[in-house]
């Protein structure tokens, strides 16, 4: 069986700062033997991740689009951010991934991505990520869990780790698969596990904002 965390930020994420090789290395010491990587807008740390991993990465994405975030899995070709979700999942479809919501009802009160939930693109959509360690309100994550169930879609979980320590904070217990078409059949009979993070790793997100940016314009 897997411990699969499908959703890890690298240092290649404007608001990480984990590098790769200690990635694998906590994974290791937690029993997480799978990893989506989906940093922000890119894919680079993941297809990089994978070269040095023991363990299964799925080369993810996390793509802004001019309605919220979507998370494009199996890809093989960087999108970029800012095309709109149906333009978004095309360009995922394109090349055979799959299509997912993570963190359908957010972080906070009012969420961007709740305009992704109209019927009409929820048609569209494989995996709804129901349970997210950064969430820390029970009630989007009940409301995750019903609207997957609703739209009888696959359910999802990750730590949305941006710090190390939060490596596998949530995972899916589910069977081995080779390929996307695997991997949904496996995650439909995973069991979802997780604990969640605290508030203080969102102030650490924002410091790694503001470090980030300061880099770049010494640069």
């Amino acid at each position: 069986m897997l411990r699969a965390d499908l959703h890890v930020h690298t240092c290649y994420s404007r608001d990480c700062l984990n590098p790769l090789s200690k990635i694998v290395e906590h994974c290791l010491n937690r029993g997480i033997n799978c990893v989506a990587i989906a940093d922000h807008n890119t894919i680079a740390g993941a297809l990089k991740l994978r070269e040095i991993a023991p363990f299964k990465v799925i080369i993810a994405e996390e793509i802004l689009t001019t309605a919220g975030e979507i998370m494009g899995m199996f890809l093989t070709e960087e999108i970029p951010r800012g095309l709109s979700p149906q333009e978004t999942i095309s360009r995922i479809r394109s090349q055979c991934g799959l299509v997912a919501i993570p963190h359908p009802f957010g972080r906070f009160l009012f969420s961007k991505n709740q305009k992704l939930l109209a019927s009409d693109l929820l048609s569209q959509i494989d995996i709804i990520e129901v349970f997210n360690s950064r969430t820390p309100f029970r009630r989007s994550t009940a409301q995750a869990q019903k609207l997957a169930l609703e739209q009888k879609k696959i359910a999802s979980a990750g730590s949305d780790a941006h710090t190390l320590s939060e490596i596998g904070r949530a995972y899916v217990e589910m069977p081995d698969f080779n390929q996307a078409e695997d991997f949904l059949y496996s995650l439909a009979q995973g069991k979802i596990c997780g604990q969640k993070s605290s508030l203080g790793v969102h102030f650490i997100t924002t410091w790694n904002k503001i470090r980030k940016a300061v880099a770049r314009t010494k640069a």
